[in-house]
């Protein structure tokens, strides 16, 4: 797949001015130095950037898109496969969040698809191989809702030992059920958390404050924040805490994390908390342990199987049981966490499309280059397979290129490099690069 010819680059910069309206519109030296070199006569102008942003994605994102005078196209709901797979064609960024499925077919669909955004912590609603295969790097936000999930499992914490949703229901019904029974404070408690990444540790600052006592577990050695106290196993954690939180990824090695051998080790009367991913729980078993009281109450954000919509039709077996709270994947769902997002995602996707950094992308290298003053920037992504950069290397050689910078990061399966090189020579250049026939995609920046 070949993006851009020589006559139609993909250009670094745009030729119109920025509005100053907005503390977000800062610019740094370099944009500023960007934004000050007349436009070439036959570049592809930004302003022909298709940008199809679904899930009503906030404000801030497609802000920044429109900033760069990118052509934005928005949609409030998630797309089925068949209706992604219809408005994929000409589009060059994707931006969705996690009910949108990207998958095999609708990339192989996509016929200018530079990159695509998940607003959103996890990935797992993209084929990450396929994209991978097919050049497309894929751009997640694993650091801006930190303080939002952590807030919410605070919450719950708070929730299920007071066993406020079920006060609050009676309530509502026309009950009075003053009690205290089975109710107590966090304070002096034990909180386990499995997973000591961003959130979990944010977590566990949150829970000092209350009062309460951290244990954590992770498969990667990480140092304690404030008193909290790693374990050995997850076995330990379990047996200890009067509240188990959940903070991992989805994968193998997580799925059914927690089922019965795991629920039957965990204290009687203590609490379980999942706002990680629905598949870390066997929620069949959860449900089991509930029932027997096993477990006091339980909090679950996330589940094996979500409804694509908003709208009625939700089960689970954990509905109609006491002290069990059940949210709508809602640990992102704040305004503020939101709006970190749409800028965090946003500007990566605008830093690849412009310089071609891919810095923060879950399925490709990780590269980044200053930019050269005085040069055209080349980017190819290529198999990865042997005698690539012999090849290319040559070819800089036969077209009598001065190149200025040059990085080279490879996957298992893909090879990525940004060369930065002469003006003279570049338009050349990019076109015997990309007639490899290891080249999937190349592009041009000025």
């Amino acid at each position: 797949m070949n993006i851009a010819t020589p006559q139609s680059p993909v250009p670094i910069l745009s030729s119109s001015p920025p509005s100053t309206h907005s503390p977000i519109l800062a610019m740094s030296p370099i944009e500023s130095y960007m934004r000050s070199v007349p436009e070439p006569l036959y570049s592809f102008a930004k302003s022909k950037i298709r940008v199809l942003v679904l899930e009503s994605i906030h404000q801030s994102a497609t802000n920044l898109f429109k900033l760069e005078t990118f052509q934005v196209e928005t949609v409030s709901k998630a797309l089925l496969e068949n209706e992604l797979i219809d408005r994929i064609k000409g589009v060059h960024v994707l931006c969705i969040r996690s009910k949108t499925k990207v998958t095999k077919a609708v990339i192989e669909a996509a016929d200018r698809l530079l990159a695509i955004g998940c607003f959103c912590i996890g990935t797992d609603q993209v084929d990450l191989s396929a994209a991978e295969e097919a050049g497309i790097p894929v751009f997640n936000a694993p650091f801006s809702n930190t303080r939002s999930v952590a807030e919410l499992v605070i919450g719950e914490i708070i929730a299920l030992s007071r066993k406020i949703c079920d006060k609050s229901r009676d309530a509502h019904n026309g009950i009075w059920s003053k009690s205290a029974s089975g109710c107590s404070e966090v304070r002096g408690k034990t909180l386990g958390i499995i997973g000591y990444g961003h959130i979990g540790s944010q977590l566990s600052i949150l829970a000092e404050a209350l009062g309460m006592n951290v244990v954590y577990y992770d498969v990667v050695s990480v140092l304690p924040i404030g008193n909290g106290r790693a374990l050995a196993s997850m076995d330990e954690v379990l047996q200890i805490a009067d509240f188990v939180s959940l903070h991992v990824p989805k994968a193998p090695s997580t799925n059914n994390l927690i089922a019965h051998e795991q629920i039957a080790k965990m204290r009687k009367g203590s609490y379980l908390i999942n706002a990680s991913r629905g598949t870390v729980v066997d929620i069949d078993a959860l449900a089991g342990a509930l029932k027997e009281g096993h477990l006091a109450g339980a909090a679950i954000d996330v589940f094996p199987s979500e409804p694509a919509r908003n709208g009625p039709g939700f089960k689970s077996p954990l509905c109609g049981l006491e002290n069990v709270i059940m949210t709508p994947h809602i640990g992102g769902s704040t305004a503020e966490a939101q709006q970190n997002i749409g800028r965090e995602v946003a500007n990566a996707l605008i830093k690849f499309v412009n310089l071609g950094s891919t810095v923060g992308a879950v399925n490709f290298p990780n590269l980044d280059m200053p930019i050269s003053r005085d040069c055209h920037r080349i980017l190819n992504i290529h198999e990865n397979v042997p005698g690539v950069l012999t090849a290319i290397n040559g070819i800089l050689s036969e077209t009598r290129s001065n190149v200025t910078a040059q990085i080279l990061g490879t996957s298992n399966s893909i090879g990525y490099i940004i060369i930065d090189l002469n003006k003279e020579t570049s338009g050349e250049t990019k076109s015997a690069i990309s007639g490899l026939e290891t080249s999937i995609s190349t592009r041009i920046l000025f």
